[in-house]
């Protein structure tokens, strides 16, 4: 198995997780072989890329026999590096902040919220879930001292940039970014951003 995605499309990297929640279902199913075929059906992307895409990493399939799930998984939890926890931050106590705060899924998958900040006064000091809301004042040095890469920003759009320069300055290397907002940062770090409205319109264009 390859362990470098230097040259890896980012395309490829994106469905990645795809297959990842495929395998892990199926698993969780009782199920110990699947085949491109039957990923292409659960996906909607055909076989033949599915096959492509793993292809990148090594050889995972045999000819007649498919993919053994948990082997699958396995690896593709290791070449996206959520073989472990890793340590996230989120910037928002917002309603989105709350949601985010109390979605169960993240830890299942390779995450934990380990401290959570807001600018509003209101706010800090306040519990949300097992959390006390942290003034932004603090991010740098929890970010520092708990060596923390990863984080998550549910703030308003006019706030984000501000934050997302903070995290870099902490030393976050990926942000998964909520606010509906084209962020600028360093190449070294990584935005993900997820703009529901976005979503939406790209959609009503086909109805």
């Amino acid at each position: 198995m390859s362990n470098s995605n230097q040259h890896v499309p980012a395309i490829v990297i994106g469905r990645l997780p795809l297959y990842l929640r495929a395998l892990t279902q199926l698993s969780s199913e009782g199920r110990r072989v699947t085949s491109s075929q039957e990923l292409s059906e659960k996906l909607g992307f055909s076989s033949a890329q599915i096959r492509k895409d793993l292809s990148y990493f090594g050889e995972f399939g045999k000819q007649g026999t498919g993919y053994e799930i948990e082997f699958l998984e396995k690896s593709l939890r290791e070449i996206l590096k959520v073989h472990h926890v890793w340590d996230m931050v989120l910037v928002g106590a917002g309603d989105l902040g709350h949601a985010l705060a109390n979605y169960g899924g993240f830890e299942t998958r390779g995450f934990s919220i380990v401290a959570i900040f807001d600018a509003n006064p209101i706010k800090i000091g306040t519990r949300l879930g097992d959390w006390r809301v942290q003034p932004m004042e603090e991010i740098r040095v929890t970010l520092r001292d708990k060596k923390i890469q990863v984080a998550i920003i549910a703030v308003p759009a006019a706030a984000a940039q501000t934050v997302a320069d903070e995290l870099v300055e902490g030393g976050v290397r990926a942000i998964l970014n909520y606010a509906p907002t084209t962020l600028s940062v360093p190449p070294r770090v990584k935005v993900y951003h997820i703009d529901p409205v976005a979503g939406l319109q790209s959609m009503t264009y086909y109805l």
